[in-house]
């Protein structure tokens, strides 16, 4: 089987320790193990600012591509639970799946910013902080927002600004 070794090489899914997708896929890839772990941004709430930063499209999993034998062997990575199983055999993702995911994460990057006009933001920090406004105009860098209850027009930094839903209050 070793002159078709490619044809044994398969995406697999291991399950990380919490928050170690990052370091887990480094430490993969050191080891010259084609990995992949999808990133999208999120917006992350800071005291002074809102910030986007990339975090995992699946908490805790990562997808490796390779063979059967050397699955066991990622588990010796440190950050790496256990692998996924699926029907009592490691779970086995398809290249076609694989790409639909690539495809996905390619087609919503730079929509960090998913406002329409007409959504419901909230001002997550300054004078106007929790205010809550339609969105009446959005530019690169900024959005227009109509503050109905104080009866303004106010132009924020987008990042200054979020989905009312996400914002605690």
């Amino acid at each position: 089987m070793h002159s078709n070794h490619n044809s044994s090489l398969q995406w697999y899914v291991l399950y990380t320790s919490p928050r170690a997708e990052k370091k887990a896929e480094m430490r993969i890839r050191e080891l010259d193990v084609e990995v992949y772990l999808p990133l999208h941004k999120s917006p992350r709430k800071w005291s002074d600012r809102i910030k986007f930063v990339d975090v995992p499209l699946y908490s805790s999993y990562i997808f490796v591509h390779t063979t059967h034998e050397n699955l066991y062997q990622l588990l010796k990575i440190n950050g790496i639970a256990r692998i996924v199983f699926f029907c009592g055999v490691p779970a086995v993702v398809s290249p076609k799946e694989i790409n639909a995911i690539h495809e996905f994460i390619d087609k919503t990057e730079g929509l960090n910013y998913t406002y329409e006009i007409n959504d419901e933001l909230k001002i997550a920090f300054g004078p106007l902080k929790d205010m809550c406004g339609k969105v009446k105009k959005i530019e690169k860098k900024y959005i227009v927002l109509i503050i109905e209850q104080i009866g303004v027009t106010v132009v924020a930094n987008i990042d200054q600004v979020i989905k009312n839903k996400i914002v605690s209050t």
